[in-house]
């Protein structure tokens, strides 16, 4: 017991020789370090490397994870912005075409109120109807409105058909594209006469959908000072259209399938592919 209590105490105090000789060596401040300090520095900075790298690209996948749902969500609210603008200038656009329109159709309606006593009643387009044997078109005006059938319809660039079917909010309107060359047209018929020549006169019967894509204006009597270039106008003769709305222009004269009367080729001023807002010409009784 007596030894093994000196083996003891021998390991305790070469433990504190050696802790005081390394004591010594690291103490202080040296430019150079010893081969323990050299080996023991490099096998720990070569043990943080392994585990510094699979901890760095775990890291960065997560990194990137995180940057991709980022990215995401901002182009979701790019894309949501661009959407909005699209639609807000498309909106715009529209305003702005219609503004226009409506400028137009109150510029028109103040030249009428000088030209004649009409009202003219602003009606929008509420659809298109190209049935092939009387294209028509809807608009927003009624019984209520106190709309009938056979009143003129135009626009601001002239005469655009009549009304023929009256409901409680809406109206049925025929385009003068509308107007067939058959028997039952001869009630379509639209007496004109040609504008600073009132003298002259003729019937608009149909509308030349097969070949001219004009109106055909008939009974022109041969002597008849109507020539090419003219602008026809409505004669108010016929118990249905007023006087002086403007119809088209005079594209060809020629003589009859008779030869008897001459039939004149008219292009209409208004683009019935267009319509937005129309007019319904209202005729004060008395």
């Amino acid at each position: 017991m007596k030894l093994l209590g000196n083996k003891r105490l021998l390991i305790l105090m070469l433990g504190l020789i050696l802790f005081i000789t390394i004591m010594g060596l690291t103490f202080g401040n040296r430019q150079y370090m010893s081969w323990p300090e050299k080996f023991l520095k490099d096998t720990v900075a070569w043990t943080q490397g392994l585990l510094y790298k699979p901890a760095g690209y775990i890291a960065g996948f997560f990194e990137d994870i995180r940057t991709l749902g980022t990215i995401h969500e901002e182009n979701k609210a790019l894309k949501q912005t661009l959407t909005k603008y699209a639609r807000d200038t498309a909106r715009l656009n529209d305003l702005e075409q219609q503004n226009k329109r409506l400028q137009e159709a109150l510029n028109f309606t103040e030249r009428q109120k000088q030209a004649n006593n009409y009202r003219f009643r602003i009606a929008e387009v509420l659809s298109y109807n190209p049935d092939q044997l009387n294209n028509t078109i809807t608009i927003n005006l009624g019984e209520l409105d106190n709309i009938k059938p056979n009143m003129a319809v135009m626009s601001v660039e002239g005469l655009v058909g009549r009304v023929v079917r009256v409901s409680a909010f809406s109206s049925d309107v025929q385009l003068l594209v509308g107007i067939d060359d058959t028997a039952a047209s001869e009630s379509k018929a639209i007496s004109v006469t040609v504008k600073g020549k009132e003298e002259s006169f003729g019937v608009i019967e149909y509308f030349d959908k097969n070949e001219t894509q004009l109106l055909v204006m008939s009974r022109i009597d041969p002597n008849d000072k109507l020539a090419v270039g003219d602008t026809i106008i409505t004669s108010g003769r016929g118990l249905l259209f007023p006087q002086g709305i403007e119809v088209g222009k005079v594209i060809e004269r020629k003589e009859g399938k008779f030869g008897i009367a001459h039939e004149a080729y008219i292009q209409p001023f208004a683009r019935m592919d267009r319509l937005r807002e129309v007019f319904v010409v209202e005729v004060p009784e008395g």
